[in-house]
């Protein structure tokens, strides 16, 4: 599975306003439903999922990512949003540091197989240096794009 396939790039947040965790899932899940990829009505419900699963295990995974995760009847197929901060968020990380990209990724409850092949694309990219660098100098959704783009086409960089 490729990014393109599951992230939503209209709804990418280059710079989140939130400053805590609850706050930047909920701006992101609020992104997806102005993008149209999730029903309105969904949104608080999908964000107060997220948070239950973060609750339970901090989905941050080190050096400056976190991964929210959920399965969750509002959506139909796998998608995908990013935020990032220049501030940093406490996501209890792993490595106790703050997160400055978030990759939130919501799926359908009845397709594990698409939901795992979107987690490890996310997770094979991640534990690249050079990608979570080019991720966090991101800025603008076409930067976001053209990252995620080039990492599809060329799964080794």
């Amino acid at each position: 599975m490729k990014f393109q396939d599951f992230v939503c790039f209209e709804a990418t947040i280059p710079v989140l306003v939130a400053h805590d965790r609850n706050g930047a899932i909920t701006e992101l899940v609020s992104s997806l439903v102005k993008a149209g990829k999730l029903p309105v009505e969904s949104a608080a419900e999908v964000a107060k999922a997220v948070i239950k699963r973060e609750n339970e295990a901090s989905t941050g995974m080190g050096k400056g990512v976190a991964i929210p995760h959920v399965k969750h009847p509002a959506v139909r197929d796998v998608v995908a949003v990013i935020g990032q901060t220049d501030t940093g968020i406490d996501f209890s990380s792993l490595d106790e540091q703050p997160v400055y990209s978030v990759i939130l990724l919501i799926s359908p409850p009845d397709n594990a197989d698409r939901h795992l092949q979107a987690m490890e694309n996310i997770f094979r990219h991640l534990q690249k240096e050079k990608f979570r660098k080019f991720l966090r100098q991101s800025r603008t959704p076409e930067a976001f794009e053209d990252l995620l783009r080039e990492a599809d086409e060329n799964p080794s960089w």
